[in-house]
């Protein structure tokens, strides 16, 4: 199959990162996926793994420029799956350093990467980008007050995004997963009902689809995946 696009994933080892890193190569992009120092041989074969730290803006513009540095295969896609999850107290009960650190993991890797990569895919002609929120951001839950604002504002980065490129042809549009069944969520929930979560497969499944041209008139959008959860 002859590659004529690129896909920028972050999260790649993650388990829903690496699905969408999997379901991208098999429907023939190109694939770059910005990782952390020494973690590059847990990708998915047939990627190219780039080092950095996602917070750090110098970072996250050089992971943006190896995806963008094929001329044959210009960048047509960013795929936001970074990102993680802590819980704890009330609001009241919760450190503010807490709370701001799910921002530092949620938010600013999306931020960061996005921003990098939207001239690159202006450049192209357009593309597009795909963010991943939560359940959370729209059904809260208590305990979870950074994350579930982290999740929030993802979405409403995404809008924005959607909003200010659309003129340029890109778009950008957000899936809001449910409980995702990985190895992780079954170490933490050994007693839950797995069969109800939603696979990785099935959410980079969406994904490739949000990036392909058949969802061309789509943008803006705030799409559940939540399976049977």
């Amino acid at each position: 199959m002859t590659v004529t696009r690129t896909a920028l994933v972050t999260g790649g080892t993650g388990g829903l990162g690496s699905a969408t890193i999997t379901a991208f190569l098999a429907d023939g992009w190109r694939v770059v996926a910005p990782v952390r120092p020494g973690t590059a041989g847990r990708l998915p074969s047939g990627v190219i793994g780039v080092e950095a730290d996602l917070t750090v803006e110098a970072d996250a513009r050089q992971a943006a420029a190896v995806a963008a540095g094929d001329p044959e295969a210009p960048l047509r896609a960013v795929v936001n799956t970074v990102g993680g999850y802590a819980g704890g107290g009330l609001i009241a009960g919760t450190p503010v350093e807490e709370f701001e650190g799910m921002l530092t993991v949620n938010l600013r890797p999306t931020y960061l990467t996005t921003a990098a990569a939207l001239p690159h895919l202006v450049a192209a002609g357009g593309g597009s980008v795909v963010c991943v929120s939560s359940r959370a951001a729209v059904s809260p839950f208590p305990g979870a007050a950074g994350y579930v604002t982290a999740k929030a504002a993802v979405l409403a980065f995404a809008g924005a995004v959607a909003v200010e490129y659309r003129k340029q042809n890109v778009r950008c549009n957000t899936v809001l997963p449910s409980v995702i069944d990985t190895p992780a969520n079954r170490a933490a929930q050994p007693d839950a009902d797995h069969g109800r979560w939603v696979s990785p497969a099935e959410i980079a499944a969406v994904i490739l689809f949000l990036a392909s041209d058949a969802s061309a008139p789509a943008s803006g959008g705030q799409i559940p995946v939540y399976g049977q959860a």
